[in-house]
């Protein structure tokens, strides 16, 4: 999950706690598939494939694990169709890369190969979410998943994992802080005041976010844990502070999350907001707002927990 925080201590300040757009599901009752397995988590050893199958094992029992327990008929039926298409995916979203239809890839941490895709339970868990993002919609799903996979090739993910940024620029800005019943992620808005220096380069704050969004969603392991949540805290920033550069850093970053990290996020705290925007948020206090998705152990001291923080 994400959280984020600037406050030393803050017994009461401005909370909103909202549930992301993009992690809204289909208002269906959750029903296994009947060709579901009872297999375990992990991915089964599959005989041997050649680059020539017509189709990849997509009408093979997938492994299930806890949350693909948690499927609809209707999610398994649109899934089953999506893994029938993997291949051609792959070929659109690696247009350049030889054997682009045949070459696995790692995705958030889980290797997705297009000709086996239910060999692995965790590949149906990332999968859906790009279905449930576009409601269902095989078609928009797919479409979406492209865009990704030639967004995630043309800003080079892995390259830019590597990449290391001005710690006096973005050092305090965002934390990854304990893991409890989700992952945690703090952005802390008001932790460089120099705001030139943190939004001049605005492709560079992009990398740096999505670098961040990275190392939260690597805590989420597909099986019992598939989403974060995210605390911004807006203490020592004001409505005056921001200039076209750090508009202009959050359209993009609102962009980018919003396309090619869907249904990862739970819920998102705001906190210390700055006054000319709160009348948008409820007014809760911090520690029993927060301490329903994370446990007072892993709660930062700032917040009302018991964990020393950052």
């Amino acid at each position: 999950s994400v959280l984020a925080a600037t406050s030393e201590t803050a017994p009461v300040a401005q909370v909103q706690e909202t549930p992301d757009v993009q992690t809204a599901e289909p208002n269906l009752t959750p029903e296994k598939e009947p060709e579901a397995s009872n297999a375990a988590d992990t991915p089964a050893p599959a005989p041997p494939t050649t680059p020539s199958m017509a189709t990849p094992a997509a009408d093979a029992k997938p492994r299930t694990n806890a949350l693909t327990q948690a499927f609809t008929k209707a999610e398994w039926a649109a899934l089953k169709e999506f893994r029938k298409q993997l291949p051609e995916i792959f070929a659109d979203g690696y247009p350049d890369k030889k054997d682009n239809k045949d070459a696995p890839i790692t995705f958030w941490g889980v290797v997705i190969d297009p000709w086996k895709p239910a060999n692995d339970a965790r590949v149906s868990v990332i999968l859906l979410k790009f279905l449930r993002a576009r409601n269902l919609n095989v078609k928009a799903a797919r479409e979406m998943l492209v865009n990704t996979l030639r967004w995630r090739d043309e800003i080079g993910v892995d390259a830019l994992m590597k990449e290391e940024f001005p710690q006096d620029i973005f050092g305090a800005l965002g934390h990854i802080y304990k893991t409890d019943k989700q992952g945690v992620q703090y952005n802390i808005y008001g932790g460089n005041k120099d705001i030139k220096a943190v939004f001049g380069d605005v492709p560079r704050f992009i990398r740096w976010r999505v670098k961040l969004m990275e190392e939260t969603v690597a805590h989420c392991d597909f099986i019992t844990v598939d989403q974060t949540v995210q605390i911004h805290d807006y203490e020592g920033v004001s409505m005056s502070s921001r200039d076209a550069n750090s508009k202009q850093a959050a359209s993009e970053a609102s962009n980018v999350f919003s396309s090619h990290y869907p249904e990862l996020l739970s819920k998102k705290f705001f906190i210390n907001v700055p006054t000319l925007m709160s009348w948008i948020f409820c007014t809760h206090e911090i520690k029993k707002a927060l301490l329903a998705v994370i446990d007072e152990e892993n709660l930062p001291k700032r917040y009302g927990g018991l964990a020393e923080g950052f």
